[in-house]
């Protein structure tokens, strides 16, 4: 289940975009994220009541395609603002784990300052030139020729490929938007 962090940001960057009644909103989730957490109506609706309570979106009544009317929610200037808050102060979970980096760079364009996009990349840039693996001797991290377990090399071959595509993007990324031209 998506947690309450990545969980609140998806929730802003969605309304940021347009409003959305519940239903198409957790579609929009279920699409981003859904596959490997996905969102109940237990999380998101008690979620939405808290952003709403907070002041950060709202919700007002319009006719539906049948004959029920529908709740549509809305972002607020302090939704906004909160939005960009987080975009512009990624947690470390958010910068660490994939999941939540991608619901991350999903809405990034929000904020219109490349200097602030690349400072979000260059975190996570950092973070995955930090040598780290999933299996350690020692303190040591393993490579992928240093596994025997056939299953473990092949985590860390996907690892790595996939590893190395991101660095790239990333490099190249934060070299545009340095330049000013933006992603």
């Amino acid at each position: 289940m998506a947690s309450g962090g990545d969980l609140t940001l998806m929730i802003l960057g969605f309304l940021n975009r347009r409003p959305m009644h519940g239903y198409e909103l957790k579609s929009r989730l279920t699409a981003l994220s859904g596959h490997l957490r996905p969102v109940s109506d237990g999380a998101l609706y008690p979620a939405i009541a808290r952003l709403e309570a907070k002041g950060l979106l709202e919700r007002h009544e319009e006719e539906g395609a049948a004959a029920a009317r529908r709740q549509v929610l809305t972002i607020t200037a302090e939704g906004r603002e909160e939005l960009l808050r987080r975009l512009r102060e990624p947690s470390e979970l958010d910068i660490s784990d994939q999941t939540r980096f991608f619901a991350l760079l999903t809405f990034l364009s929000a904020l219109e300052d490349p200097s602030l996009q690349a400072g979000v990349l260059r975190r996570r840039l950092d973070f995955l030139e930090a040598p780290a693996s999933f299996f350690y001797e020692g303190d040591r991290p393993l490579r992928a020729e240093e596994v025997s377990d056939p299953f473990h090399r092949g985590m860390l071959l996907v690892a790595r490929a996939t590893g190395t595509a991101e660095l790239q993007w990333l490099k190249e990324t934060i070299a545009e938007l340095s330049r000013g031209r933006g992603a």
